[in-house]
């Protein structure tokens, strides 16, 4: 959906052009990140029990937690041109998050409806931090992992009720967290049974290490924007390295993706080249940005 209020009206022929999307182009990306992934998981094998162990972790968790960006690209279907492509690689991204793909795309596409509305944006509902001990606590990530779990628990209950989950969307939603409950069972269980520390040495530990670093990328997003209903104001756009783009599939234009959501990550540079003049909230480097929020923080 277009922002036209604070766009106004991009050239049609160039945003058609932006908006195709691609499988090649999709798959590309996911198999750099997968290899990424290989390595540092090669990287924890070789490190163990050694003192070089606590740094693999760390590069493994970061590429693991920001599988968050292609799940984020999926949700939107952007990733590739194929649907199921989109839903399947959804999957396999959702599963080390604990955020079930239908639970994650209705509280995303509400949270792009109402952008920086107090009332109605889920990611505003949901807290952001007030006070720098807040903000302290939120960087841990234990805040998402409690809810992550509650709230799975709670759905395969039966228990869905969510103010942006419609009729229609309870069923999957549902469905989905006890699919994940069984698979975070069985990966548990096979790792007992196998007498396995897999589990916990390439997964859970690696994710609780890399999640403050995506709990940091995330609120740069929009903190300190103003709560206006213009996508180009109330969305920052984070000039940072080509390394960070590529990790997060190109979500620091961040701005871009809000005002013109059915643009791919690979198309986000060139909106930029044709936004840039228009976004008023622009940053350079995530430092900057959160020596800001800490300076607004009570």
């Amino acid at each position: 959906m277009t922002d036209t209020r604070s766009v106004g009206d991009l050239d049609k022929r160039a945003l058609k052009a932006l908006a195709r999307r691609s499988d090649l182009k999709g798959l590309l990306q996911l198999a750099q990140h997968a290899t990424a992934l290989g390595a540092t998981g090669v990287l924890i094998w070789m490190a163990r029990g050694t003192v070089y162990l606590p740094a693999a972790w760390l590069a493994h968790g970061l590429l693991l937690i920001f599988l968050f960006a292609p799940l984020h690209e999926c949700i939107h279907r952007t990733a590739f041109r194929t649907r199921w492509l989109n839903d399947a690689v959804a999957w396999l991204c959702a599963a080390p998050l604990l955020l079930p793909p239908a639970y994650f795309r209705a509280f995303h596409l509400a949270h792009h409806r109402w952008t920086q509305d107090s009332a109605r944006d889920p990611e505003l509902i949901s807290g952001k931090p007030h006070t720098r001990a807040q903000y302290a606590w939120h960087l841990t990530g234990l805040p998402y992992w409690w809810e992550r779990i509650e709230t799975t628990a709670r759905q395969a209950m039966g228990r869905a009720s969510s103010p942006f989950l419609s009729p229609r969307d309870k069923p999957m939603v549902i469905r989905e967290a006890r699919v994940l409950i069984a698979v975070i069972a069985l990966a548990v269980g096979g790792s007992v049974w196998l007498a396995s520390d897999a589990v916990f040495v390439y997964v859970a530990i690696p994710a609780l290490l890399g999640q403050p670093f995506l709990r940091a990328y995330l609120l740069a997003e929009h903190t300190g924007c103003p709560f206006v209903p213009q996508m180009l104001r109330n969305s920052r756009t984070t000039h940072t390295s080509a390394l960070v783009r590529r990790l997060a599939w190109n979500m620091p234009y961040h701005s871009e993706h809000h005002a013109y959501p059915a643009i791919p990550f690979h198309a986000l540079p060139d909106a930029h080249r044709l936004l840039r003049e228009r976004i008023e909230t622009q940053a350079d480097g995530y430092v900057a940005v959160h020596h800001n929020i800490i300076s607004d923080l009570k």
